[in-house]
């Protein structure tokens, strides 16, 4: 049957990308690159497309088209700014832009609702030539942004959608988190939670009970508890973990920011970090050399992350598809102050007296900044 001969659903009477690529029987990606006249697709299918395309009337929403050369040089970023791990990331995607000559528009998505408002996405439309969104939760907002046919590209991955992505090995993140506390002769670990809809939690979770079995922990269901990345969500979840009655001797949370929450409760509880529980986060944010004790963690190169999605996305307003459509950085141990041995609380008590620490006292560790 000829394209020509379906026509859209009455719900609307702007056919949009998504309509498009169902009349085709091909994916959103597979539809904006025959539209777009990007690699990818066969001519025979490109034409297909176009023909629907055309059938249907569809007109991409985007004023950028209209603009001397085609582009705004303007990207939109939608991030948790209440998140200081997507606020760095946002800092850096603005320092890469700004030197491939991009400025940003960013949208900051709230706690309560994790999706901009439909106007949003219709503003990225008519402005960015392309979108970085950071910490995907929702879906629906990022289907109708490949519906709006903008090129996009996400830091972590939420819902299957074929965006191309920036990610971390958070897998093997977690991983070493447990290594360096069973190297300290750690066997009973809490761990701290995050928001399951993201992989990069998900994938954390997956470490722990892996590494729960691989490295011979203690494998309570109760040494698990829910937190979500946030200071008050690490505070309260610690405080579960203490109240057990065979509390855990280490502690890792699925990021910094639950770390320092994890400190205020073990504070008030009347415990010290590392000589009663050992506490190890995950990102290296800059706070986590500024608080004291400073936080052992696990150090994601966010720089490097930003700059990464800057550039691929910049290659694809382009009209050059990435080379992968997905981008993973390793994660790095940074071994400080809040990881002891277990039962070595002569060493630290000493360091913070100013006094000599013996070769016997020492951690057997390699201390990194």
């Amino acid at each position: 049957m000829r394209g020509g001969d379906r026509k859209p659903s009455g719900k609307s009477q702007k056919p949009t990308l998504a309509e498009i690529a169902r009349v085709a029987g091909v994916s959103l990606m597979t539809a904006s690159r025959a539209i777009n006249n990007r690699s990818g697709v066969s001519p025979e299918k490109r034409e297909e497309i176009l023909r629907i395309s055309e059938d249907l009337g569809y007109v991409p929403n985007r004023a950028a088209q209209r603009l001397s050369g085609g582009r705004s040089h303007v990207v939109g970023v939608i991030a948790p700014l209440h998140s200081s791990y997507s606020s760095e990331l946002v800092f850096g995607i603005g320092s890469a832009g700004r030197v491939a000559n991009y400025e940003m528009l960013v949208y900051s998505i709230s706690t309560a609702s994790h999706e901009p408002p439909p106007a949003i996405i219709d503003l990225l439309g008519q402005i960015a030539d392309g979108v970085i969104v950071v910490l995907p939760i929702e879906g629906k907002f990022l289907t109708r942004l490949a519906e709006a046919n903008l090129s996009a590209v996400t830091i972590d991955e939420g819902p299957p959608l074929p965006f191309p992505k920036v990610v971390v090995d958070n897998y093997r993140g977690g991983h070493m988190a447990l290594e360096h506390l069973a190297s300290l002769g750690h066997r009973r670990i809490g761990f701290i939670s995050g928001d399951m809809r993201l992989a990069s939690v998900r994938d954390r979770m997956r470490a722990f009970r892996d590494g729960q079995i691989a490295l011979d922990l203690d494998r309570d269901e109760d040494l698990v508890a829910q937190g979500d990345s946030m200071q008050q969500g690490g505070f309260e979840a610690t405080k579960k973990l203490l109240g057990l009655k065979n509390r855990p001797t280490a502690i890792f949370t699925g990021n910094d920011v639950s770390a320092i929450g994890a400190l205020s409760a073990i504070r008030e509880s009347g415990l010290r970090v590392p000589e009663d529980i050992s506490l190890i986060g995950c990102d290296d944010i800059p706070i986590a050399r500024q608080i004291f004790p400073n936080l052992t963690t696990i150090r994601h190169p966010l720089a490097q992350m930003s700059r990464a999605a800057v550039n691929m996305l910049i290659a694809m307003i382009s009209g050059i598809d990435p080379p992968t459509d997905t981008i993973v950085f390793s994660p790095e141990l940074v071994e400080r102050e809040s990881t002891m041995a277990l039962g070595n609380r002569g060493a630290a008590t000493k360091a913070r007296a100013g006094q000599p620490v013996s070769r016997a006292d020492r951690t057997p560790v390699k201390r990194r900044d």
